[in-house]
C-alpha cells in the first residue's frame, strides 16, 4: 500500500512540475511591419521574437492616425500581408500579433508605420525642413520641399515629440506653414508633417525634430504700489492633449497631457457622447509637479455608449482659478 501511495504521490508531482513549466508565449522583441506604406503595395508583419515556444500567430492589421494614436482594427486585415487601400491613404498603420501555443496566447504591436501615400502620389525629392529659433515664444516655420512632379497644394500638421525625437504627436489646431512655440512645448522636440497633393494623389514628408525648445526665462512681475500684493503676468489657462482613447470590454483607457505655467491640483473633465443618447459626464483631480504631465485614466463606459454608432469622449481641464483648456476630444465607431 505504501508503494502504491509513493508512486502516486510521484506521479502528482510530475504533473505538478508540468503545469508549473507550462506558459503562454511572451513577446521578447516588438513585431515590426517590412515594405513600402503606399497604397497598392504590400505590408508584412514580422512577428518578433518570441519565449515559451509559440506554435502558430495570428495577426490584426489597425488603422491609425498620422500620428500612430486612435488605432481601430481594419476589418478584412487578417493575414500576415497587407495591402493599404485608398481608405488607407494619410494614416499610419499597424499590426497586432498575437503568438499561440497549447498553454495560451499573448499579444504584441508593432510602432506605427509610415504615413500611407497615395499610388500615384508626388515624390519627395528635397526634404522639407524648419527654420527659425527653438524657444518658448519664438516662431518656427516649414519649407515645402521639392516635389515631383509639382504639387499643386501643401497640407502641414505639426507635432511635439519627445526630448530623444522618437514618438511624435499632432498638436491639435496647429496646422499653419508657420508655428507659435508655446510652453507646453519647452523641453520637448518638433517637427511638421508636409502633404503635398496634385492630381495624382498626396504624399506626406517629415521634416527632421528640432532641438529641444528651451524655456523662455524672462518672467514679468507687476507690484501695486497700493498694497503689498505681487502678482506674476503670464498665467494662463491650462492646456490638454488628447493622446489616445480605446475601448476593451466595457472599460474605457484614456492617456492625455496636461500642460500649465503653474504646478497644483487640476481638475479634468470627461464626457460621453453619442447621437440620440444622454451624455455622462465624470471628474477627476490630478497633480501636476512640473510644466507637462501625462496621465492615465480609465472607467467602466455605459453600454448605451458601446452600441453600434459612433461614440465621443471629450477632455477638459481645469486649474484653481478656474481658468478652462480647450475641449479636446477622442471617438470610436463600434460596428
Amino acid at each position: 500500500m505504501k508503494i502504491v501511495l509513493a508512486v502516486v504521490a510521484v506521479a502528482a508531482a510530475g504533473i505538478f512540475a508540468a503545469v508549473a513549466t507550462a506558459a503562454a508565449p511572451q513577446n521578447t522583441s516588438q513585431p515590426t511591419i517590412s515594405g513600402t506604406a503606399k497604397e497598392g503595395s504590400t505590408l508584412t508583419a514580422n512577428e518578433g521574437t518570441w519565449a515559451n515556444s509559440p506554435t502558430s500567430y495570428t495577426y490584426q492589421w489597425q488603422r491609425c492616425a498620422v500620428d500612430g494614436t486612435a488605432c481601430g482594427d481594419i476589418v478584412a486585415g487578417t493575414s500576415k500581408t497587407y495591402t493599404p487601400t485608398t481608405g488607407d491613404v494619410r494614416h499610419t498603420l499597424r499590426v497586432v500579433v498575437t503568438g499561440v501555443n497549447a498553454d495560451g496566447r499573448s499579444s504584441a504591436t508593432s510602432a506605427p508605420s509610415d504615413i500611407v501615400d497615395s499610388k500615384n502620389g508626388p515624390t519627395n525629392t528635397v526634404r522639407p525642413a524648419l527654420s527659425g529659433a527653438a524657444i518658448v515664444g519664438g516662431s518656427l516655420r516649414v519649407t515645402n520641399g521639392s516635389w515631383s512632379p509639382a504639387a499643386t497644394s501643401f497640407v502641414y500638421q505639426w507635432q511635439r515629440c519627445t526630448s530623444e525625437g522618437t514618438t511624435c504627436l499632432n498638436i491639435p489646431g496647429a496646422t499653419g506653414q508657420t508655428y507659435g512655440i508655446r510652453t507646453a512645448d519647452a523641453g520637448h522636440r518638433l517637427r511638421a508633417l508636409v502633404t503635398a497633393r496634385n492630381s495624382g494623389g498626396r504624399t506626406t514628408a517629415a521634416t527632421a525634430a528640432s532641438a529641444v525648445v528651451a524655456g523662455n526665462s524672462t518672467t514679468t512681475t507687476v507690484v501695486s504700489t497700493t498694497t503689498s500684493t505681487t502678482t506674476v503676468a503670464g498665467n494662463h489657462a491650462p492646456s490638454l492633449g488628447y493622446i489616445s482613447l480605446r475601448v476593451r470590454g466595457a472599460r474605457a483607457y484614456a492617456r492625455f497631457r496636461v500642460c500649465d505655467d503653474q504646478t497644483g491640483g487640476i481638475t479634468i473633465i470627461e464626457r460621453d457622447a453619442k447621437a440620440r443618447v444622454l451624455s455622462v459626464a465624470r471628474r477627476w483631480h490630478v497633480g501636476l509637479n512640473s510644466s507637462c504631465a501625462v496621465y492615465s485614466k480609465s472607467w467602466v463606459l455605459a453600454r448605451k455608449f458601446r452600441t453600434r454608432g459612433r461614440y465621443v469622449s471629450t477632455l477638459r481641464a481645469v486649474d484653481a482659478q478656474g481658468r478652462l483648456s480647450l475641449l479636446r476630444s477622442r471617438s470610436i465607431t463600434f460596428r
